[in-house]
């Protein structure tokens, strides 16, 4: 994360607008040596790129990697796909009784607070449908899972907080919204889900450190209650939220790291690309800042669309309005 990042965050006016781009593993298994070429057409964008597979294999995290893969908690990961994240077909508390006697994991200090560290990671120890049914019930079970979750976030952050690489900012991921909404509704998310973002960081904010936060889904009606947890800047996406949303809940208020619409980026033309580029510029942009954009490449992308992209990001770069 670049300094103008942290000049968007904290609204100190940066000099550029701050550009992210993601690259999954598998758009560079997918394309092969075109991958390659492409990434040196665009070297302020791809700023580490692997020198060759095994490399990129060794980058991977377990989860990445195609094959199941068991976590400290007791979820197994099934992945299909090497290069892109796997899903939890194992849920190991299969009860409410079982959370009782759920034992927290030793502190795990390989993935720190890896993505899905707290509300996601209730659904992949119940599962989704018995987590919905906990939320429904308001089972006081549930809130025991919850706390047992917190404690080794705790930990984590407590760690996290020691090292060189998170000495101005820390980058959390949990993905709370589904495509249209919250899957168990604001009030129930405020009654659960934030007090315990608010406990995690606190020790963060305590440190005076910035939080920037990725999630997921349509979260705009809680983007103000992420903010009052302590979140600096959040990652949303733009399909999930709609662009008015995102204008009427953030602009001047919220600053954010905006996902352009990576369901468009496959099928879309290179102007409808260039358009939609343009457009949330000019309408979230402000000198003060408060605005970052990041797009992500998969495999499934032509790359004559990821060219409109990349080359639309570089004429917004120094927008001034």
């Amino acid at each position: 994360m670049n300094e103008h990042y942290f000049k968007a965050m904290t609204w100190d006016h940066p000099t550029e607008l701050p550009i992210s781009l993601g690259v999954l593993a598998s758009f560079w298994f997918e394309l092969g040596d075109e991958a390659f070429y492409f990434a040196k057409q665009y070297p302020e964008f791809f700023t580490n790129v692997p020198k060759d597979f095994e490399e990129l294999r060794n980058r991977m995290p377990p989860r990445w990697r195609k094959g199941e893969w068991l976590d400290e908690w007791g979820c197994v990961w099934s992945n299909e796909f090497e290069g892109m994240d796997a899903y939890v077909t194992g849920h190991p508390v299969k009860t409410r009784e079982d959370i009782l006697t759920l034992q927290v994991p030793e502190n795990d200090v390989d993935n720190l607070l890896p993505h899905g560290f707290m509300y996601l990671r209730l659904l992949d120890l119940r599962g989704f449908e018995e987590a919905m049914y906990d939320f429904a019930d308001e089972a006081d079970e549930l809130q025991v899972l919850i706390d047992k979750v917190v404690a080794y976030n705790l930990k984590q952050v407590d760690y996290a907080l020691t090292l060189p690489k998170f000495e101005r900012v820390l980058w959390l991921g949990d993905d709370n919204g589904m495509q249209t909404g919250l899957a168990i509704g604001a009030d129930a998310w405020r009654k659960y889900i934030k007090p315990a973002y608010a406990k995690i960081y606190a020790p963060i904010k305590a440190a005076s450190r910035l939080l920037y936060m990725h999630t997921d889904g349509c979260i705009h009606e809680i983007m103000p209650d992420l903010v009052d947890c302590g979140v600096d800047m959040i990652n949303p996406q733009f399909r999930a939220n709609g662009l008015d949303n995102l204008v009427r809940v953030c602009r001047g208020k919220i600053p954010i790291n905006l996902d352009l619409d990576r369901q468009m980026f496959p099928f879309a033309t290179p102007s409808q690309l260039r358009d939609h580029v343009r457009e949330c510029v000019e309408s979230l942009w402000l000198p003060q800042g408060g605005l970052g954009i990041n797009c992500e490449l998969n495999y499934d992308i032509p790359l004559e669309n990821a060219a409109a992209l990349l080359d639309a990001l570089r004429e917004v770069k120094h927008y001034k309005g």
